[in-house]
C-alpha cells in the first residue's frame, strides 16, 4: 500500500485532510519511447498517443504496434515543440476522426506555429488530414505552444495556444493567438456564439485570453478546467469562460527566470484569478477528470500530471474550490500526461527520451 501525501500551496482556503488509502500497482505498457507527450485512450486495450518527436504510435490489443503510423504531417522537432496534443473526436467509434496539435514549420524553416489537424485513422495509418487551425502570427521560438485540446458539450473544439515565450506581451491582445484559448467547429469554420465576434479588432477564433503556456484543459459538467506554466513560480489551475482575461503577463504569481519581477501585481480589476496556484511551480503538464468507481477516493477529482519533480495532482473541486490536494505517482519521474481508461485504470506518460506509457492498476 502506497502512502499518499495531502498538501496545500497557493491560494488559502480549507483543505479537507483524507485519512483512507488507494492501493495500486503500475503495469508497464510500452518502454523506450521517444518523449511521449499526448494520450487519447479508446478502450481498454487500445490507445493511441503522440511521440515529440513526429511518431504516431499506437497500443493495440494492449500491445504497442512497433510501427509509428504513416500519414502525419511535417513536424518541428526543436525545443519544446514537436508532435503534441491529440483527442478523438466525439463520434469516433463512427468516424475514425482524430485532432493532432503539432508545431509546424514555415517555408524556409526559420518561423514557425502551432498547427491543428483533423485525420481519419486507419490500420497503420491516418488520412484525409486537414489543416482546421493555424496560429498567427508564427513565431520564432519553439517554446510556450499550449497544444492541448477539448471539446465542450456542443461538440467545439477547444484548442490551447502558449504564449511563444517571447511575445508574451501579446497575451493581453485579441489580434493574434497568443496566450489564447481558441474555439472552432472540426471543420475549422468559426462558430457564431463566439464572444468577440463583433469586435473587429479581434480574431473571431479567440474564446478567452491572457494565458501563458497551457498545458492542460478538460471540460466536466460544462464547466472547462485549464492548467497552464508559471514562469518560476505561479503555476496556475483555472476555471476558463469566454471572454474572460486571466491576467498575463499584467498579473501573476510568480517571477521572471532570473529573479526580476515581471509585475508586481496579483491582481487587476477584469482579470480573473485561478482557482489554484504552486508556488514553487510543479510544471503541470496533461490533465484529466476521473468519474470511476476503480479507486472509489479518486472519484470525481482532477487528475493533473507535472514535472517538477514529476507526480500527478489529485485535485476535489466544490463550489470552485479546491477541498483536497494529494500527491500520487511520485516515484516515477517527470509525468507529461495522465488518462482516465474505460475499465477505471489510470493511463500515464512519463517524459523524455526513454519514456513509458504506464497503466495504474488495482493492487
Amino acid at each position: 500500500m502506497r502512502k499518499r501525501i495531502l498538501i496545500s500551496i497557493g491560494l488559502i482556503f480549507s483543505i479537507h485532510l483524507i485519512a483512507s488509502e488507494e492501493s495500486y500497482a503500475y503495469e508497464t505498457l510500452a518502454e523506450d519511447l521517444s518523449h511521449p507527450w499526448g494520450l487519447a485512450v479508446i478502450d481498454e486495450k487500445n490507445i493511441i498517443f503522440t511521440e515529440l518527436s513526429g511518431n504516431l504510435r499506437i497500443i493495440e490489443n494492449g500491445k504497442l504496434n512497433p510501427e509509428p503510423l504513416s500519414g502525419v504531417p511535417e513536424v518541428l522537432f526543436a525545443g519544446q515543440g514537436g508532435l503534441s496534443g491529440i483527442i478523438l473526436d466525439p463520434s469516433f467509434n463512427d468516424n475514425k476522426r482524430i485532432y493532432i496539435a503539432f508545431s509546424s514549420p514555415d517555408a524556409g524553416k526559420k518561423t514557425n506555429t502551432l498547427e491543428v489537424v483533423s485525420a481519419t485513422l486507419n490500420s497503420g495509418s491516418i488520412s484525409n488530414v486537414k489543416t482546421i487551425f493555424k496560429a498567427s502570427p508564427s513565431r520564432r521560438t519553439a517554446a510556450h505552444y499550449g497544444a492541448r485540446m477539448a471539446f465542450l458539450d456542443d461538440g467545439t473544439l477547444l484548442i490551447t495556444s502558449g504564449d511563444g515565450f517571447n511575445y508574451r506581451e501579446q497575451a493581453q491582445y485579441l489580434d493574434n493567438h497568443y496566450g489564447k484559448i481558441i474555439r472552432i467547429n472540426t471543420d475549422g469554420s468559426i462558430p457564431q456564439d463566439n464572444p468577440f465576434l463583433s469586435n473587429t479588432d479581434a480574431l473571431p477564433e479567440i474564446w478567452s485570453y491572457g494565458h501563458r503556456n497551457l498545458q492542460g484543459i478538460t471540460v466536466v459538467d460544462g464547466v472547462v478546467y485549464e492548467n497552464e506554466h508559471g514562469p518560476m513560480g505561479g503555476d496556475e489551475l483555472n476555471i476558463a469562460e469566454p471572454a474572460k482575461n486571466y491576467g498575463w503577463p499584467a498579473i501573476t504569481y510568480g517571477k521572471d527566470y532570473s529573479g526580476a519581477t515581471i509585475s508586481p501585481f496579483t491582481e487587476k480589476e477584469g482579470m480573473e484569478q485561478p482557482i489554484k496556484y504552486w508556488v514553487p511551480s510543479i510544471a503541470p503538464s496533461g490533465m484529466a477528470y476521473y468519474d470511476d468507481t476503480l479507486f472509489p477516493n479518486w472519484t470525481d477529482s482532477l487528475l493533473i500530471s507535472a514535472l517538477v519533480p514529476g507526480d500527478v495532482r489529485r485535485l476535489k473541486v466544490e463550489n470552485s474550490k479546491i477541498t483536497e490536494e494529494e500527491i500520487l505517482f511520485s516515484d516515477l519521474g517527470r509525468i507529461r500526461d495522465v488518462a482516465s481508461s474505460p475499465d477505471g485504470t489510470i493511463i500515464l506518460a512519463t517524459d523524455g527520451p526513454n519514456g513509458k506509457l504506464i497503466r495504474v492498476i488495482k493492487k
